[in-house]
């Protein structure tokens, strides 16, 4: 048995960078202390949910894909030899910004990127005031602990990029998210087992948790943790997060269950891309 152990982590805002980004790095860490060989943290990890407003201080909070933040976390992983998935705030150029996820290797290699491509643009979500739609595609990588891509919270409801992600050859999909209760409460239990069974592959979303009242005050929602592992079966891998506080998962992902999920369920082999006309209309 090929065994992958990965690790996810759920915070919340602790009110300013500096220490958002040390507690990350403990993070990192502790997770390889206990044998993890790749991290992923929540969506724009280093800051608040930002959002839940429209104001431009946030800008601030971009900077590019080898900044200092990508750097600091590039060294961290070449000290722990361990795979990092870094959900940051890109500034690509002045005033063009994307939501991204970095993927770092075992030895500290900036193995490429991922950005959002969907973008969410409704009450306390307006990230259209943010990012930029994503422009890399989907892209697959070959890291350390095998075929790694990257989907970012509000793109897992469109099961097209999932597809995607597997026809490029993943094995492991790593899903960051700032999620809230309300209408995505059932949708956070299903489509994360729904696109492990539908692709063949491992699932891993990590989700801030709590309320970043100290933000945002009256005006704060309260992010719901629960992050969780999910198998090629759609079975979640462990107990899943708590709702309410910070907590590091340490999971064993047993590999060989890709290819034996891919073996039993034909899906790849029976599928009809000549029948479905309408999926790439725009």
């Amino acid at each position: 048995m090929t065994t992958v152990r990965a690790a996810i982590s759920q915070t919340t805002w602790t009110g300013d960078k500096a220490s958002m980004l040390d507690k990350h790095e403990g993070f990192a860490r502790d997770a390889a202390a206990d044998g993890a060989q790749v991290m992923c943290f929540q969506e724009l990890f280093y800051g608040p949910y930002f959002g839940i407003t429209q104001d431009k201080k946030y800008y601030r909070y971009a900077e590019p894909a080898d900044g200092p933040i990508v750097q600091r976390f590039r060294s961290v992983a070449k000290e722990l030899g361990i795979v990092m998935v870094l959900p940051i705030y890109e500034e690509d150029q002045t005033g063009v910004y994307y939501n991204t996820a970095v993927l770092v290797d075992a030895d500290g290699t900036v193995l490429g990127k991922y950005r959002k491509n969907h973008i969410p643009h409704v009450e306390k979500f307006w990230e259209k005031f943010y990012f930029r739609p994503g422009n890399l595609g989907y892209p697959v990588f070959d890291s350390a602990v095998g075929k790694v891509g990257m989907y970012i919270c509000y793109d897992r409801h469109f099961p097209e990029g999932w597809r995607e992600y597997g026809l490029n050859g993943a094995h492991i999909v790593f899903n960051p998210n700032a999620t809230k209760p309300g209408l995505s409460n059932r949708l956070w239990e299903v489509e994360g087992p729904a696109a492990a069974v539908a692709n063949g592959y491992f699932v891993l979303q990590p989700n801030r948790v709590g309320r970043e009242d100290n933000e945002y005050g009256d005006e704060a929602v309260n992010f719901y943790g629960t992050s969780n592992v999910i198998d090629p079966r759609g079975n979640f891998v462990g107990e899943r997060g708590s709702g309410e506080h910070e907590e590091l998962l340490v999971r064993d992902l047993d590999m060989d269950m890709v290819q034996q999920m891919r073996d039993d369920w034909q899906f790849y082999r029976d599928r009809r891309p000549d029948t479905y006309r309408e999926i790439a209309l725009p």
